[in-house]
């Protein structure tokens, strides 16, 4: 098992020193490092091989890049999981997690009652004036981040969601509280670069990728959610089925 303490200072050569301190840090997370762990910090890399702060950063940054670390803005650099695998079904969050063998948790950032927007009017075909909770939740796996998402659910009817659990799924609750069940959802998927306040949010550097899932569900033929999520492109992926379909 490799012991940071029983390294040599790296020496220049042909090979770089960040090059160097990268293949360390990658055996320490393949022989000593359980996933979610943190590595060592950035001072005790810089003194123990007698490297700079941007020979330890560049390491470090490629490492993030290809997926083996993720950093938590604050608190420092961990080794990463295994990505979580979404087949694309119709779930809430806390089920899809919890179907995964992971514990999910959910930070409330805000709720406001607010005049829908024309694309959240148009999405659940409001009219003009209509009022609408807006959420904003951090989804937690296992207590890292895992996702932020926006969501917009007509006042009308689901009257005094506000007061409810906001922390558990919101599908179980239109349930048992409203007696709506989510039964059919379109949504779009893409990716695109966090910018820096959704890096900060989800604990991944600026201009990471992340993959976007916007949605809109309903209960029969009422409209319910109108909700986009910001997922971690180094915690989340999609599974597909594809079949040939024959034209008749």
């Amino acid at each position: 098992m490799t012991d940071i303490d029983e390294v040599p200072v790296l020496e220049s050569g042909p090979v770089s020193k960040h090059a160097q301190l990268r293949s360390i840090l990658e055996e320490l997370v393949e022989t000593s490092l359980a996933p979610h762990a943190a590595i060592p910090p950035e001072r005790k890399l810089m003194t123990r091989y007698g490297v700079s702060r941007s020979t330890v950063r560049e390491a470090i940054r490629q490492l993030v890049e290809e997926g083996v670390l993720y950093r938590v803005q604050g608190k420092g650099t961990f080794v990463a999981g295994e990505r979580v695998q979404s087949d694309l079904h119709l779930a809430s969050f806390t089920e899809d997690m919890r179907r995964r063998g992971l514990v999910p948790a959910t930070i409330v950032r805000s709720s406001r009652l607010i005049e829908a927007p024309l694309a959240v009017r148009a999405a659940l075909g409001l009219k003009a004036g209509s009022l609408v909770l807006e959420i904003e939740r951090l989804r937690l796996a296992d207590g890292v981040p895992m996702a932020l998402e926006r969501g917009y659910y007509p006042a009308d009817l689901l009257p005094d969601l506000d007061a409810k659990d906001l922390t558990r799924s919101l599908y179980a609750t239109f349930a048992t509280e409203y007696g709506l069940r989510i039964d059919n959802a379109e949504q779009a998927v893409w990716a695109e670069g966090a910018d820096a306040l959704l890096a900060a949010t989800l604990g991944i550097a600026a201009n990471a990728p992340v993959m976007v899932f916007r949605r809109t569900s309903s209960a029969g033929s009422a409209y319910l959610e109108h909700v986009t999520s910001w997922y971690r492109g180094d915690r989340y992926q999609i599974h597909m089925t594809l079949n040939l379909q024959h034209q008749p």
